[in-house]
């Protein structure tokens, strides 16, 4: 028995794998999610990017200039000193001071050049650090984003997985009731031959088995368009194949939790949650960037490396020039104050949508709840039905094998039977679908749960 239940076991958890693998094949094809992970790449790049502030800054910048015209420097300093000049030259009977010429000088320089090396070093910047905080928010935010385009789509594979599913059965249903049918068919056609029924008998089985035939063909049809729509998701050609997993719609399935579960569940797991707290962080860091840039100066270390002169000749042309500098803002009309204010308005209202957020989710599970419980004490009417039918149809074929019943008995008593089947799998499917959408508000993503 040890051994037996235990080969069971392995089977069910081989069998449930089948879903789980449709669900991760679709996370991994599908292009929303491939949208979601460059989104979340991007807000990765501009970490990285607010990081590379803190290094310094090294840029070469070379420049030549050449001028023609414009303004000029007019002084006449030879006009003014060279009488002097001369003076003194015919008093001490020497030519000690030459004369100058008076000065014309284009302001615009020409042929003049400047290469050098700028350099740059934050020594204390708050917005470099709390600009980083801001996108590590963000990131969270993209990284939340993700998780309910995942949960959203992981429930529409489950929705579609179990709609193939009971599609299936419809199937089985009418082909169960046509091997019937092409059963009491075979009999007629030997009661005609033995001249014990008239050829009518033969010819209303042929009807009743070709409006089966024409009710399996429109199921036929549904289930090539569930298995499409399936395929769609899933990012595949829409008639791959899809395997079957009976353990999923089977009547073990058929149970509920009670009401706190899916409460407290739907409060802990909800995606939703995850993206107001990573929008209540960006918020938080949104508020701290704004505090120290209005408290805090921001300290810088520069300066520039090169040559400049006139000519590329590099002979005598080198400068260095090193600075160290401060930054602060002493007025601008309480900007940085209503910044502030603004961040923190923005949080409060991030705050006031969980509160809200909280009790949509609540009512929304208990609206799923009460009616999935519905659904599943409808269930056991349609079964005492069906489960009577079928006897009723089991004693009408004796009966009518003994040539004590009508055809048109064993007709009414068949299709009976298809009826009941038919509203007990549509019963069922509701209480799936109704199930699924409980599942989903309370962020449930295993099925056998």
């Amino acid at each position: 028995m040890v051994l037996v239940v235990f080969m069971l076991i392995n089977k069910l958890n081989a069998q449930s794998k089948i879903l789980d693998t449709y669900i991760k094949e679709g996370l991994e094809n599908s292009l929303a999610i491939k949208q979601e992970n460059l989104e979340i790449e991007k807000t990765l790049l501009a970490i990285e990017i607010a990081k590379a502030n803190y290094q310094p800054r090294f840029v070469f910048s070379p420049t030549y200039t050449l001028a023609a015209g414009g303004r000029k420097l007019n002084f006449p300093i030879g006009d003014l000193l060279n009488p002097v000049y001369n003076t003194l030259n015919a008093l001490t009977n020497s030519k000690n001071f030459p004369n100058v010429e008076n000065v014309n000088e284009q302001l615009a320089p020409n042929n003049f050049h400047e290469t050098k090396i700028n350099f740059q070093y934050p020594i204390f910047s708050p917005e470099i650090k709390y600009g980083i905080e801001i996108q590590k928010s963000l990131a969270q935010t993209a990284a939340a984003k993700k998780s309910i385009v995942s949960y959203e789509l992981e429930q529409a594979i489950n929705q579609a997985y179990i709609q193939y599913l009971l599609t299936e059965k419809v199937i089985k249903i009418y082909k169960n009731a046509e091997t019937l049918l092409k059963e009491v068919e075979v009999f007629n056609q030997k009661l005609v031959a033995n001249d014990a029924a008239l050829k009518d008998a033969v010819l209303s089985a042929q009807f009743d088995i070709a409006k089966i035939n024409q009710e399996i063909n429109t199921a036929e049809k549904n289930i090539k368009l569930a298995k499409a729509y399936f395929n769609f998701i899933l990012s595949k050609p829409l008639d791959s194949e899809v395997l079957i997993d009976t353990n999923l719609v089977n009547s073990a399935s058929l149970n509920l939790q009670n009401l706190d579960f899916y409460n407290q569940s739907a409060l802990d797991k909800r995606k939703e949650f995850n993206q107001l707290d990573a929008a209540l962080n960006t918020s938080e860091a949104l508020i701290k960037f704004n505090q120290k840039t209005a408290k805090l100066p921001q300290v810088f270390l520069g300066g520039n490396l090169g040559f400049q002169g006139f000519g590329y000749k590099f002979v005598d042309q080198g400068y260095g020039l090193v600075q160290i500098g401060l930054n602060y803002e002493l007025y601008h009309g309480k900007e940085k104050k209503k910044k502030i204010e603004q961040a923190v308005v923005s949080k409060q209202i991030l705050d006031l949508k969980k509160q809200e957020l909280k009790k949509q989710i609540e009512i929304q599970v208990k609206q799923a709840f009460l009616e999935t419980e519905n659904a599943l004490s409808s269930l056991s009417t349609f079964s005492v039905s069906k489960e009577k039918a079928s006897k009723i149809r089991d004693i009408v074929k004796v009966r009518y094998t003994n040539g004590k019943a009508l055809y048109i008995e064993l007709s009414k008593a068949q299709n009976d039977v298809i009826q009941t089947q038919l509203t007990e799998e549509a019963a069922i499917n509701e209480f799936f679908h109704k199930k699924a959408i409980l599942k989903k508000v309370s962020a449930l993503s295993n099925l056998i749960e």
